[in-house]
């Protein structure tokens, strides 16, 4: 097989492959046998007619077109192999010689994989911020754990307030006429939680249990409903009951009764501790992000619009098994969102191209610094995988494989082992010029 390589544009090529006359001839029998096997020709027992006897039923055209398919796929992936490209994309495929007894020629057009031209990845001197935990954050969450704690008490004589926790019954009318989903019984709405139609929790305040309510509100212009979005609305509610939190004090029995701690003193300490942790990792995490950042805006590199495109077909890919986990198709979320697939590509363009450049980068740095991952690496890093999920290193090795990932498991790796090198190399001093000094050296000997 012949392969010939023609750059057409910065991030495209073509291929012009030329697959022997010989190889295409064979592609065209087995194609015969195939139809023999699938069609009934009189006269001839299914798979029993001669070649010719096929070739004259269907055509000698159709015959070679049946031939091109299982002789293109396997011609382009040698080419690619052989001439050493990264296709990022779908090939463009065009025939240009498609007849038994001559040559099998045609031509892929496909982008490939850009070059990326470095700017400054070391030496960046970005900041790393300290946690800094103040004591009203601590006391903010020392409320929530006693509102957690807290007990729920029936109000049968008393009017609802903020916080409380209503049940109801409620019927929704637009024009007079019930509309579809605006009914439910027994329904328990935290009030202030604005967890339902802006406007509806603050008309409950001041009704009394077993009291009956209207309450007048307007669907958002939003509305994920198109029926309901912008329309007033009159919904009929019951008040069933009432029930209030009671809490109790923040003090030393409350620390032995919510915690292993005997005092409040040691467990606003062991909150501290927690909290400054978790700032850490947090803070940790957006330092590197922010190093990865500023080495990829210092890159250029022009992204081949197939490899954006792949990437946003990966993330709505993701949203969609997301949705399926909750039962919700990706139409349906459309619908709830009031867009449609082609917003939601343009949406996510900027966060496909950022995520792209991202990847593109840090391959050529690791490249630069040679930065590799060996088979001693991976089985590490599978162990630590294993210690996390409970699962023995091997099955995770196998499933990883079996989906195909196991590449990206190591390219993963390697990422993480670039970013390692930027952020100890953060602060780097660059080096500065020698300054020229005057040669009073006159070559002769003293």
């Amino acid at each position: 097989m012949a392969v010939k390589v023609e750059q057409i544009e910065k991030n495209k090529v073509g291929l012009e492959i030329v697959v022997p006359a010989e190889e295409f001839s064979l592609a065209v029998n087995r194609a015969a046998k195939k139809i023999a096997g699938e069609i009934n020709i009189p006269g001839f027992r299914k798979g029993k007619a001669p070649r010719h006897i096929i070739e004259r039923y269907v055509g000698k055209e159709y015959l070679q077109n049946e031939a091109v398919d299982p002789v293109l796929g396997p011609a382009y992936a040698q080419a690619v192999d052989e001439s050493g490209i990264w296709p990022v994309s779908r090939p463009e495929v065009e025939l240009i010689q498609v007849e038994e007894g001559k040559d099998f020629i045609f031509k892929a057009v496909v982008e490939v994989k850009p070059e990326v031209e470095l700017g400054e990845y070391t030496g960046l001197n970005v900041e790393k911020k300290s946690p800094d935990i103040s004591e009203q954050q601590i006391d903010d969450e020392l409320k929530r754990r006693q509102d957690m704690h807290a007990k729920l008490i029936q109000v049968d004589d008393g009017e609802i307030i903020d916080k409380d926790i209503a049940t109801i019954d409620f019927e929704g009318f637009i024009d007079g006429v019930p509309f579809p989903g605006g009914k439910g019984e027994n329904h328990e709405l935290t009030i202030g939680s604005g967890t339902f139609i802006p406007g509806f929790e603050e008309q409950l305040k001041g009704a009394r249990k077993d009291q009956e309510v209207n309450v007048n509100v307007r669907f958002p212009d939003e509305y994920h409903s198109k029926d309901l979005a912008g329309k007033d609305a009159l919904f009929k509610v019951k008040i069933n009951g009432i029930k209030r939190k009671e809490l109790v004090p923040l003090d030393d029995e409350f620390a032995k009764d919510v915690s292993e701690f005997e005092t409040l003193a040691e467990l606003r300490e062991d909150i501290k501790k927690k909290m400054i942790s978790a700032a850490e990792i947090r803070l940790n995490n957006e330092f590197r992000s922010e190093i990865v950042k500023k080495a990829v805006d210092n890159a250029s590199v022009e992204i081949p619009e197939g490899m954006i495109q792949s990437r946003i077909d990966s993330m709505i890919a993701d949203l969609r098994s997301n949705l399926s986990y909750q039962g919700v198709s990706l139409e349906q979320y459309y619908e709830y969102i009031n867009s449609n697939e082609q917003q939601l590509r343009e949406n996510y363009r900027p966060q496909a191209v950022e995520g792209v450049k991202t990847e593109l980068v840090l391959e050529a740095i690791a490249k630069k610094e040679g930065i590799t991952v060996s088979d001693e690496d991976v089985e590490k890093e599978m162990v630590k995988l294993s210690e996390q999920y409970g699962r023995k290193a091997e099955e995770l090795k196998q499933a990883l494989a079996a989906r195909g990932e196991l590449e990206w498991f190591k390219i993963g790796i390697v990422s993480d082992r670039t970013i390692d090198m930027l952020v100890e190399n953060n602060n780097l001093k660059k080096k500065e010029p020698e300054e020229e000094t005057e040669n009073t050296d006159t070559g002769k000997n003293e």
